[in-house]
């Protein structure tokens, strides 16, 4: 922790700001009238576009100059680097400076509730749903959140209430301090959604993962609330150290307090019914699909119940949630083929994500196009993973990763994802299969082989080269 803030506080400048979570950070100290200026090295949509939408003036490349005039506060993203000239130069120019989640807490949370939502899977979705859940349900929260979330026509949210829902990501906060974000923000009540090995890039194993998850469940404070998903066994293997009260939720049959049961899809999204310790309490029909999102909205329920708020009222204003940007989101449809965008990149992610389209849609072609583009899914570790999460759809499209090095504090990568193969498994298994390299070339393939009445799922944690978009270009030119 370097010096302490000024309490005039007039000007912070965001290092690497086009991050979902800086994004957000800055657009909320933008809100609250201070200057935020900020520098990355590129960006893309969606916040690209809410940055130049708040008017926030951003600086591409990392250079000293960027910090004049001198801001009051710096804040070191953690995609930044120990040899970032800029993060050099303000730490050599005494500025005061902090990491994100240090910087969101000291600035924003604290003093507040902080409900802080975790997991490798559903973060974005499920702290969208259980802030959009508090708002209609007059409870008037803060929400921070790692994407753009259509209830609050962006990343975040400020209310005059007492709660603070926060996305708490496992990822290493920045090249000073190496501890998970999540721990920087001291929650209250955790909904823990699931745990699973990522981020290979500074985790060895999933155990390493699971320790992190053990050191976000034992700060917990006695007299904090956990809400787990206890179908999750990784989950069970992190609670044990909990010194709070756990309520447990799951999907289907089970024993865990709160269950979803008897699941329909149709045209407004997902119904179901809401149980707790065995007993009907609700019926609930979430505007999303797929095992995984009636998990989230599950999970949002119970959390609101745990903060005060009656389970009838929280699961009928369900039905009013507006979505993620980038989450199971319609591009447009264009000669008759629908073009969807989604973040998913793991292959759980990917598998849920096809399973759930295929639920939406069960009468229409799925094409489904990956984009291997994170530091995890580059690397051959999920090799046969990924082919087993693309099977339900009709035909898939793989991405071939390029063989540029990737970044790892766990050891040198000499194995990469070989698209070529996963496509070859897939159609071993009778799929429509194939490997591409390159995002133009990757168009001219599905506007060859595309036809009316198909859903094109495109999914990626990137921007993909603007692929959704071109390919909706290309068909509308037909």
């Amino acid at each position: 922790m370097t010096a302490r803030l000024p309490e005039d506080l007039e000007h912070v400048h965001l290092i690497a700001i086009g991050g979902t979570g800086m994004g957000a950070l800055a657009g909320l100290l933008h809100a609250r009238g201070l200057r935020v200026t900020g520098s990355d090295r590129a960006l893309y949509p969606p916040m690209s576009e809410a940055l130049a939408r708040w008017g926030i003036p951003v600086a591409l490349g990392f250079e000293a100059k960027n910090l004049a005039p001198r801001p009051d506060l710096v804040v070191i993203g953690n995609a930044v680097r120990a040899d970032n000239p800029e993060a050099q130069a303000a730490i050599a120019a005494g500025i005061p400076y902090r990491s994100f989640p240090d910087a969101l807490y000291e600035l924003a949370i604290a003093g507040r509730h902080p409900i802080v939502v975790a997991g490798t899977h559903g973060k974005t979705t499920a702290t969208s749903l259980l802030g959009a859940l508090l708002v209609e349900t007059g409870q008037d929260p803060s929400v921070l959140v790692g994407g753009v979330a259509n209830d609050f026509e962006g990343p975040f949210r400020e209310g005059g209430g007492p709660h603070f829902v926060v996305e708490g990501d496992e990822y290493d906060t920045a090249f000073f301090d190496k501890t998970p974000k999540f721990l920087h923000y001291h929650p209250r009540t955790l909904l823990l959604t699931s745990v699973e090995f990522d981020h290979a890039d500074i985790y060895r194993d999933l155990e390493a993962v699971k320790d992190a998850f053990r050191g976000l469940v034992a700060g917990m404070p006695a007299d904090g609330t956990v809400v787990a998903a206890l179908d999750d066994a990784n989950v069970c293997d992190v609670l044990g150290g909990a010194r709070c009260p756990v309520i447990g939720y799951g999907v289907g049959d089970g024993e865990h307090g709160w269950r979803a049961v008897g699941l329909e899809a149709g045209p407004p999204g997902t119904a179901f019914r809401v149980l707790r310790d065995e007993t009907e309490v609700a019926t609930a029909t979430v505007p999303l699909y797929g095992r995984h999102n009636v998990a989230n909205a599950l999970g949002a329920l119970a959390v609101a119940h745990a903060v005060g708020v009656p389970v009838g009222a929280a699961a009928e204003a369900l039905s009013r949630f507006r979505g993620v940007r980038r989450r199971q989101e319609v591009r447009g449809e264009a000669r008759g083929v629908t073009v969807l965008d989604d973040f998913a990149h793991h292959p759980t992610a990917v598998r849920e994500t096809v399973a759930a389209m295929r639920a939406r849609y069960p009468a229409r072609r799925l094409v489904a196009v990956l984009e291997p583009r994170s530091n995890t899914s580059r690397r051959a570790l999920f090799q046969r993973d990924f082919a087993d999460a693309l099977a339900a759809a009709d035909r898939a499209v793989v991405a071939i990763v390029p063989r540029d090095p990737i970044y790892s504090a766990t050891g040198e990568v000499t194995e990469f994802l070989d698209a070529e193969r996963v496509a070859a498994d897939l159609r071993a298994r009778g799929r429509d299969a194939v490997a591409i390299d390159g995002v133009t070339a990757i168009v001219d393939h599905l506007v060859a082989t595309s036809q009316p009445g198909d859903v094109v799922l495109v999914m990626s944690n990137g921007d993909f080269g603007g692929l959704w978009g071109r390919l909706l270009s290309r068909l509308g030119e037909g």
